[in-house]
């Protein structure tokens, strides 16, 4: 009697949880209806030779640098994003987004490519002061990384329609000033070689997103500022940075 009443308790179906079920987050992808789950964000650091010289750091191949920030941080559409709590110093960083539609364990490299269901283009917003003092002091860059609509993205393209780019133009601009300008192809670790690499250490899923790094030219934004940014045939970009929502 008591293993009934606890397969009744634990067991039912409809399955009955204790508090509601969080919304699943999600892109748009180009051209359809559809919508691409998000599962994992994946971001890899120092991955432009330009860019890891400019934060100080030296531009060897030695292995990625992989942090992460959480599902929810991602947003899409043309938005407002309220400037974030905590920081004097929010730092724009675009980057070329690759989004996983296939299961992949110890992916090789030559095989990387068949896990990409498409690309996007995105903006990995970053605390840098509160990175700096994460660095600093040798802790973990979450705080300086991960915190509320920190990664916002374009709708995606599937790979059947462009193809796979490993090359073409990157920019961002702010306000209507040109700050970021580079070619992917300067990547230090290419895509194939970043999905290995993660694949090797975690499993990939569909529905993971990886940014893959910043070039050269990041630096400071201010309430009211507008970003625009794009990847030559994968998309644009467009935000504005509002007043913060913590006064």
């Amino acid at each position: 009697q008591l293993a009934q009443a606890y397969d009744r308790h634990y067991n039912a179906t409809p399955m009955n949880y204790v508090i509601n079920l969080p919304t699943q987050n999600s892109l748009p992808v180009r051209g359809t209806e559809a919508r691409f789950p998000v599962r994992r964000v994946y971001c890899v650091g120092r991955n432009y030779e330009a860019h890891a010289r400019e934060m100080g750091t030296d531009p060897t191949r030695e292995p990625p640098f992989i942090f992460q920030k959480p599902t929810d941080a991602v947003i899409s559409g043309a938005t407002s994003i309220p400037y974030p709590p905590q920081t004097r110093n929010l730092h724009y960083e675009i980057e070329l987004v690759v989004a996983i539609g296939r299961r992949g364990v110890n992916v090789p490299e030559s095989e990387a490519l068949s896990l990409v269901y498409g690309y996007g283009v995105g903006i990995d917003l970053t605390r840098r002061d509160l990175q700096q003092a994460a660095k600093d002091g040798g802790k973990p860059w979450e705080w300086g990384k991960a915190f509320d609509k920190s990664a916002p993205c374009s709708a995606l393209v599937p790979a059947d329609v462009i193809g796979h780019p490993a090359s073409g133009r990157i920019w961002l601009s702010v306000n209507d000033v040109i700050k970021q300008d580079a070619d992917i192809s300067q990547l230090i670790w290419s895509v194939p070689e970043v999905i290995a690499f993660i694949s090797a250490s975690m499993v990939l899923e569909p529905g993971d997103l990886v940014f893959t790094g910043t070039p050269a030219g990041v630096g400071p934004l201010l309430p009211a500022d507008r970003i625009q940014g794009g990847v030559d045939g994968v998309g644009t970009i467009e935000v504005c940075i509002g007043d913060s929502e913590h006064g």
